[in-house]
């Protein structure tokens, strides 16, 4: 079932078309990432969701209903630029910010001191948020983001100014979440993030989609026939045999001899293993599949798959 649904949105500004013809569908209790390069249109995108802003043609549904005012108490949002009350005390505005979510003060005490001390950061609740590293403060903003349990979570670059440690921390958390029943949409340029969090995906560029799908199916359908194989033996005699092939990339090491081969469609993998298995000894033999940062810049760039 899809929890979201855009269906031919389009959305222009002072002539400019910020979103042309799109239409995304979101899978429920899935992590979905919205990818794109800057100025593509997934601010634009992440407006219309929040009801920030309008489309100015097309349908936007939550649960298979239309979007109404009322649903943005259902949807939670981490921009990427942040934004606290740097003179306020953090567990002040914290409550502030829960109870504009509907939580009474009550159990946003409670939910909030749950999780400052998940997240370490209990000792600080009396200091000024400017008395804060960006790094806690962003913790601090996670939490508020999450904390009267939305349906839809919005992630904006969630990952920015964490160190390794906590960012995995964060990873984990939002993983957390989707398995507790959340849909969350995970926007973000590290492509890495995406393989790591993402179940599917959509790509925009020039306001427009131009991919969408499971990271699995998407990295699939990049495939190239190309293989990838690791064996000892003679490095030359094993080149010589693969002379028809199109060798890719090679290296001669003292151990394991590395080449990547890309062979024709008509052509079955078990030819390539048979010539080498002739000169040397196979060690390992894989299938190369794109990463989703070779696909991103393949798509957007327009280069031949």
């Amino acid at each position: 079932m899809n929890i979201f649904s855009i269906e031919n949105v389009t959305k222009t500004y002072s002539g400019h078309t910020a979103l042309n013809n799109v239409s995304i569908d979101i899978p429920e209790s899935k992590v979905f990432g919205l990818l794109g390069p800057n100025g593509a249109g997934k601010t634009t995108l992440i407006r219309i969701i929040n009801q920030i802003t309008a489309p100015d043609s097309g349908t936007v549904l939550f649960k298979g209903q239309p979007l109404k005012a009322t649903d943005v108490e259902r949807i939670g949002y981490l921009p990427e630029e942040r934004g606290l009350y740097k003179k306020m005390k953090v567990g002040e505005q914290a409550i502030y910010l829960a109870q504009l979510k509907g939580l009474t003060k009550s159990d946003a005490t409670k939910r909030l001191k749950y999780w400052f001390n998940k997240f370490e950061i209990m000792p600080w609740w009396h200091r000024k948020v400017e008395e804060l590293s960006k790094g806690m403060q962003q913790k601090v903003q996670f939490i508020v983001t999450i904390l009267h349990e939305p349906e839809l979570l919005i992630f904006d670059e969630p990952f920015s100014g964490f160190d390794p440690i906590n960012a995995n921390m964060l990873k984990n958390e939002i993983l957390e979440l989707k398995n507790k029943g959340a849909t969350v949409i995970f926007s973000t340029h590290n492509m890495t993030s995406v393989e790591e969090v993402c179940d599917n995906i959509a790509l925009i560029n020039n306001s427009e989609k131009i991919l969408e799908g499971s990271v699995t199916d998407v990295r699939n359908r990049y495939k190239g026939h190309i293989y990838e194989c690791k064996y000892t033996g003679s490095f030359q005699y094993v080149l010589e045999s693969l002379s028809g092939f199109e060798i890719v990339e090679h290296s001669e090491h003292e151990a394991n001899n590395y080449i990547k081969v890309s062979l024709p469609e008509s052509i079955n993998s078990n030819s390539l293993i048979e010539k080498i298995i002739k000169n040397g000894e196979l060690i390992s033999f894989n299938e190369f599949v794109p990463n989703m940062n070779e696909i991103f810049i393949k798509a957007v760039t327009g280069e031949n798959k």
